[in-house]
């Protein structure tokens, strides 16, 4: 990595967590003329914990397994104290508290049905209540009901966007409000890359994550004058408990379309809402993250 440096040569990497210089490289010994025109290459190293999050708080709903568990998981290893909401208990659950034990944090998980107005918001307001507030807020919690649009049952149209985008609303209803008075937060909704772009047989699925996209944007131009962010992220062809039912053909058919040729893992999700989350981006707001192999392109 090359890094300019100052006028008197030290070189400026305070600004960057994580990074240290390799104790093997030497610092240079060129003249002051040459030491005033030139930048200075140096061995940086990622430190295995950045503590990119220490001391912040988040909420992450859909937190159980696939993206949710994995950004739960990073938020964790980097410091920050978790809330997770899932339907019911997790077989996560130890895997989490164990992470945030090894990284001097906590996880604490919570229990609601994204699809229940009533008990979601009864829930987040307790453990909003509990917390003290939230720095961090990832709205995960997502279900397909799949089907052609001429065959699919009302019920399956109303439950995909009660708990894909309803829930999202709802919840940043109550989280974006605390924000708004410590003027500091990042909210990050996590959208798909069918929300852009559309999939025949997920007419609703597609409406809610696309809906996501359109709801963050809008609420990013409300909020962001109050210190507060929002971004969506859109997944492409994740392996999740989701993707792990489609025949091996389909994998193979879908993994061709897609320029990395390979399908993307739950981590590199949660490395997007880790950069997202931190003060690594204080300078984005209203912006769709594609995490799709290229697949958007």
């Amino acid at each position: 990595m090359l890094v300019c440096c100052n006028r008197d040569f030290r070189p400026c990497v305070t600004g960057f967590p994580g990074f240290r210089l390799s104790p093997s490289l030497p610092m240079a010994t060129a003249s002051p003329p040459l030491q005033s025109r030139v930048g200075f290459l140096l061995n940086l190293t990622v430190g295995e914990n950045m503590d990119l999050l220490k001391g912040k708080k988040a909420l992450v709903t859909g937190s159980s397994r696939g993206i949710g568990f994995e950004i739960a998981k990073a938020f964790l290893a980097n410091g920050a104290e978790v809330w997770g909401m899932c339907t019911h208990e997790s077989k996560n659950k130890a895997l989490l508290e164990q992470t945030a034990s090894e990284n001097g944090t906590a996880f604490h998980e919570f229990y609601a049905d994204a699809g229940n107005a009533d008990v979601l918001t009864a829930a987040v307001k307790e453990v909003l209540a509990a917390s003290g507030g939230f720095d961090v807020l990832v709205n995960n919690a997502g279900i397909t009901r799949d089907g052609l649009s001429f065959r699919m049952k009302k019920e399956d149209w109303d439950s995909v966007l009660a708990v894909n985008l309803t829930s999202a609303f709802l919840v940043c209803q109550i989280v974006s409000n605390d924000m708004i008075h410590k003027k500091s937060g990042s909210i990050i909704n996590m959208s798909s890359i069918v929300g852009l772009h559309g999939n025949g047989g997920q007419v609703n699925y597609s409406a809610s994550k696309g809906g996501l996209i359109a709801f963050s944007k809008s609420l990013a131009k409300e909020v962001g004058g109050r210190g507060v962010r929002v971004n969506c992220i859109a997944p492409g062809f994740i392996e999740t408990d989701m993707t792990s039912v489609l025949k091996e053909e389909y994998r193979k058919a879908m993994e061709a379309t897609i320029p990395l040729k390979r399908a993307g893992k739950a981590e590199e999700v949660a490395n997007a809402a880790l950069f997202l989350a931190s003060d690594l981006s204080v300078y984005v707001t209203g912006q769709v993250i594609g995490v799709d192999g290229g697949m958007g392109c």
